[in-house]
């Protein structure tokens, strides 16, 4: 029991330990994202605080395509947006790139205009890749250096606010984190949505933190709204138009950009919507709304993460370790539940962690743990298997793991056999002037001869008792020749004991000889005896003829029965005894054959 514990422990272990690697090593990264996005990530109702004027091939239509747009078009825009100062809105961030100055009109109509409005955000937009500096003794890299950066003409950044529009993709691909600030020349410049989130949050007299950012700056994400959440379909053409109310703008927050515009390929893969682009500015408007809910996550140490996973999976091991399906199977859904709950409950209070590690562990180990017990029982079936067949014949053994403990009942069914029964001769006289140790040698190289003779026809061997052996055909299973086979394996013993008989003459100046008899007919088949001490064995008037028939065989002789010899016509060779043979118990007139060999 001890040596039993010991080797769980060091199983759940070591496929605690294995698993802790494997996720630690984060190959499994894809899949976890993917389920932490299809469980974190849910819609929920947002506010109207957030107005979003999409540009749109409704515009493209009314003012050309984009690259021939003067900003005149965006000028015109802010001048309807602050024509009624009752209701102008507290916020406007453009997500479009003013670099460089054009025609000085144009250029003074769209900074006249931001600056009238007073509460404009514009865009910047750095180039960030790779960057190599030369240290003392090494090379630093820096993967997210800013290696270029694009910012609105002069007249227009003196009088609106700056802020970044850059995103960064995880990995995988999808669009998770938002980046609160890049550092152009050692100037921190804040990501848009920021800047629009605290000038809103100012004008609103609303309190908001900064969020807090990992290593690289980002921040995660947790979006509102799946795309067209926060779009009501107001296009840049219907507020020049004036098609739009004023009060519609009034007091919010309002974000001018591309959206489902050809030729302006801003739209993303998000978290909250793999299976459909989102247009920048919406991407904008949920990192705005995240922000204003202060609704920040924090990524729970991976360290303290493969701690738990470790130590789930070490006892989840231990607990299905050796333990029935039925069983193990609750368990699995259980560990499985829990960790997904309780990454669930985690990220509602504010935390991160990788939902996939868990379930994951657990599956695995359970596939492993079900696998090992198949393969342990297998192995425990087969050396039961083998050791059951010492005692009890391979065929009778094969009938028992067929049908179950069904064949284990005491009872037995009538059915036509062929047995047989095989004696030494003079074996009483050969043990008194023998040793023990002798008697038991040639009684074991015997036995073992007869046996191997019993198993090669394909017989059931019933017994061994003293020297006598007992065997039969057609039981438990049927055989299509039981008389042939009982009779070939007579011959065999016969020729087997008198070559024993030769070896035995050489080694202690013994001889040994057989008499054999078969009969065959029906007799009564199954398990006999108690409830707690059963054999396997036949019994009947056949059984008791081929003990009669054995126990009259001289040495060297197999005796059969009339019904054995009718059946062997043709095939075997024997001399009619006539009723000379009187056998005990037998009415006169039973006949006995002697079996002299096959036919030629």
């Amino acid at each position: 029991m001890k040596s039993e514990k010991n080797r769980n422990l060091i199983i759940s272990l070591v496929g605690a330990l294995i698993i802790v690697l494997l996720c630690g090593k984060g190959l499994f990264e894809s899949p976890d994202m993917w389920l932490q996005d299809k469980l974190f990530q849910r819609p929920v109702a947002v506010p109207d605080d957030i107005v979003i004027i999409g540009v749109t091939e409704k515009d493209f239509k009314e003012f050309g395509p984009y690259n021939t747009w003067g900003r005149s078009v965006m000028a015109s825009a802010l001048e309807a947006l602050g024509s009624d100062p009752e209701n102008r809105p507290a916020v406007v961030a453009m997500d479009f790139l003013y670099q460089g100055e054009t025609t000085p009109e144009e250029d003074q109509r769209l900074s006249d205009a931001a600056e009238k409005l007073g509460c404009v955000i514009t865009a910047t937009k750095a180039g960030i890749g790779t960057q190599y500096s030369f240290g003392s003794d090494k090379v630093i890299v820096n993967d997210r250096a800013v290696l270029s950066y694009e910012e609105p003409y002069k007249a227009l950044k003196d009088v609106s606010t700056q802020g970044h529009i850059n995103a960064m993709y995880d990995d995988d691909g999808v669009l998770r984190h938002a980046i609160l600030y890049i550092e152009p020349e050692g100037e921190r410049v804040y990501s848009m949505a920021y800047q629009a989130a605290s000038m809103y949050a100012g004008k609103k007299g609303i309190s908001i933190s900064e969020p807090p950012v990992d290593e690289v700056g980002q921040y995660f994400v947790t979006f509102s709204a799946e795309p067209s959440g926060f779009y009501e379909g107001v296009s840049l053409c219907d507020l020049i138009n004036g098609n739009v109310p004023s009060s519609y703008f009034s007091g919010k927050l309002v974000l001018i950009g591309p959206y489902y515009a050809a030729g302006l390929s801003d739209f993303f893969t998000t978290a909250i919507s793999r299976g459909e682009y989102m247009y920048g500015i919406e991407y904008q408007a949920n990192v705005i709304q995240c922000i204003l809910d202060g609704n920040y996550k924090t990524q729970v140490p991976d360290y303290i993460q493969l701690m738990v996973l470790g130590l789930v999976c070490f006892a989840f091991l231990y607990f299905v370790t050796s333990r029935r399906l039925l069983v193990a199977v609750p368990i699995l859904f259980a560990f499985a539940a829990l960790g997904i709950g309780g990454s669930v409950m985690l990220f509602s209070a504010g935390y991160i962690t990788h939902v996939f590690w868990i379930p994951f562990g657990v599956l695995v180990l359970f596939i492993v743990a079900e696998a090992s017990n198949y393969i342990r029982a297998a192995i425990a079936r087969q050396n039961v298997t083998k050791t059951f067949e010492r005692y009890v014949a391979p065929s009778i053994v094969g009938e028992i793991l067929k049908e179950g403990t069904d064949s284990l009942k005491l009872g037995g069914k009538l059915c036509d056999i062929a047995v047989l029964f095989v004696d030494i001769r003079g074996f009483t006289t050969m043990s008194e002037r023998l040793s023990p140790e002798e008697v038991v040698h040639i009684l074991n190289q015997y036995l073992s001869m007869t046996s191997a003779c019993i198993e090669k026809n394909k017989g059931t061997l019933d017994k061994f008792v003293g020297d006598a052996t007992m065997a039969f055909w057609g039981a438990p299973l049927p055989e299509e020749d039981p008389v042939y086979l009982a009779a070939k394996t007579a011959l065999d013993i016969v020729e087997g004991a008198d070559a024993l008989s030769a070896k035995l003459k050489e080694e202690i100046n013994e001889e040994l000889h057989v008499g054999v008899g078969v009969h065959y007919g029906p007799a009564v088949v199954g398990n006999m005896g108690s409830e707690k001490r059963m054999d396997y064995t036949a019994i009947g008037d056949t059984v008791n003829t081929a003990a009669r028939l054995e126990a009259n065989a001289p040495g060297g002789t197999v005796y059969i029965s009339r019904a054995v010899a009718d059946a062997l016509k043709g095939r075997m060779k024997f001399e009619s005894l006539g009723d000379s043979i009187r056998l005990k118990g037998k009415a006169e007139g039973f006949e006995v054959l002697k079996l002299t060999g096959p036919e030629e």
